[in-house]
């Protein structure tokens, strides 16, 4: 069974396993981004209380915010692992566009259908990433990290085939990419559509997200909210007003009223059906 870890002094991270569901440590590392990829059979996640379903050749890309649990493991599957300190998410983000659509705050988890080309081309990313956890000289660090960005180079241009079909507008496609990394920074002061930070009219932008098939500007934005919001509520003891503040809403009201809209269920029930 495949399980290798490379970690520094400096807390650099970056896991590839087989038995990602069997190790209490590394499930309850909340720094971790994640790649989990079916190779074999079926899979049943469980990602921020929604159920997910993978077969084989299906793979999906979950950032360090997500609470991942498994519910079903009928075959086998890889995990690639890694945190911010191994490879910096947003410093790469321009070169291999790897926050954004791949890895962001929503509870829209990218879920990606391999193509034989891509599943082969990704085995030759991951047998290369194996002969270097086996190396172990003082080169292996800096060797992993390439294999890891080309293994997210292929996922972003495999998510951009599926997005958008052919032909790929990759223009459009990394507006889209920036447009989720300012929501993730700016989500809690932000509750409106800032079109101009992206020097696009809203109308323009509501526009490209429709021919990608994706949700709206707007209804990203308060997705992250709600997702936010039910994470705090899970995850942590504070109070509903504290949230509210914590996600910079002008009072407990808008909040709840902001929750029940979105999910059809108050906080406080939200809380004890599901903690």
């Amino acid at each position: 069974m495949m399980n290798y870890a490379y970690d520094t002094s400096l807390q650099e991270t970056m896991i590839l396993t087989e038995a990602f569901h069997t190790d209490r440590v590394i499930c309850d590392n909340g720094s971790l981004y994640k790649f989990i990829w079916v190779q074999e059979g079926k899979l049943t996640l469980i990602v921020d209380h929604v159920e997910i379903e993978m077969e084989q050749d299906e793979i999906i890309s979950v950032s360090n915010l997500h609470r991942t649990e498994f519910k079903n493991v009928s075959g086998r599957y890889l995990a690639l692992l890694f945190n911010e300190n191994f490879y910096g998410i947003y410093k790469h983000e321009k070169e291999v566009s790897c926050s954004g659509v791949l890895f962001n705050g929503t509870s829209g988890i990218v879920h990606l259908r391999l193509p034989i080309a891509d599943s082969e081309l990704l085995h030759e990313v991951v047998d290369r990433m194996v002969t270097e956890y086996i190396l172990r000289d003082n080169l292996q660090g800096e060797m992993l990290r390439l294999l890891l960005k080309r293994f997210i180079i292929l996922c972003t241009r495999l998510a951009r085939k599926q997005l958008s079909g052919f032909p790929v507008n990759e223009k459009g496609f990394d507006i889209i990419q920036r447009y989720y990394v300012l929501v993730d920074n700016h989500f809690k002061e932000k509750k409106q559509v800032h079109a101009a930070l992206l020097h696009r009219s809203p109308k323009t932008l509501s526009n490209l997200f429709a021919a990608y098939g994706m949700p709206s500007p707007l209804k990203i934005i308060q997705e992250r909210v709600v997702t936010e919001a039910k994470r705090l509520l899970l995850h942590t003891s504070h109070s509903i007003k504290e949230i509210s503040v914590i996600l910079g809403f002008e009072s407990v009201g808008t909040f709840s009223r902001f929750f029940k809209n979105m999910t059809g269920e108050n906080t406080s029930a939200y809380r004890k059906r599901l903690q």
